[in-house]
Formats: structure tokens, C-alpha cells, sequence
């Protein structure tokens, strides 16, 4: 009965042994894995670019649209004074040559 108690030991070792090898991830699994990562980080790092490109690009054509604005209302502003300013005077009227 030892002799079979000390072959259970043994065989449950060997089991126990040999599920612990097959739970580590070998060297290039985990490389491959990594790259796998770093492809998907440089894909949206790329689109972050092409995003931030795109947000410059809208924003400087807003501000231009809004210089653009501030300048046509200075414009108005000074069309509206000229169109509600009294009337000048007229010139006086000149007297005749005898």
C-alpha cells in the first residue's frame, strides 16, 4: 500500500509540475502579443495626429471667419454713424456781383 501511496505522490507532483510549465506564457508569445499592442497604440496615435490636424485647421479658419466678422461690423459701424448724422450745414449762399 506505500509503494502505491508513494506512485500517487509522484504522478500528482509530475500533474502538478506539468500544469504549472503550461500556465507561462513563453518569451514569444508575450513579444508577439506586445506587438500586437504597439500596432493598435501607432494606428491611433496616427488618427490622433490626423484629428489634432484637423481641430488646427478649424480653428484657424474660424478665427480668420471671425476677424473677417469683427471687420465688416467696424465697417457697418461707421456706415450707420455717417447715415444717422445730422445733415451738415448748408453752405451759406453767396452774394451777388453788381
Amino acid at each position: 500500500m506505500t509503494n502505491l501511496k508513494g506512485k500517487l505522490a509522484t504522478a500528482a507532483l509530475i500533474v502538478v509540475s506539468a500544469s504549472g510549465v503550461g500556465g507561462c506564457a513563453t518569451t514569444e508569445y508575450v513579444d508577439q502579443q506586445i506587438a500586437t499592442v504597439n500596432q493598435r497604440v501607432d494606428g491611433v496615435e496616427s488618427r490622433l495626429v490626423q484629428t489634432e490636424n484637423t481641430a488646427n485647421t478649424a480653428l484657424s479658419q474660424a478665427q480668420a471667419a471671425n476677424t473677417a466678422a469683427q471687420n465688416a461690423n467696424r465697417r457697418l459701424d461707421a456706415v450707420e454713424q455717417r447715415l444717422n448724422a445730422p445733415p451738415p450745414p448748408p453752405p451759406p449762399a453767396r452774394a451777388p456781383r453788381n
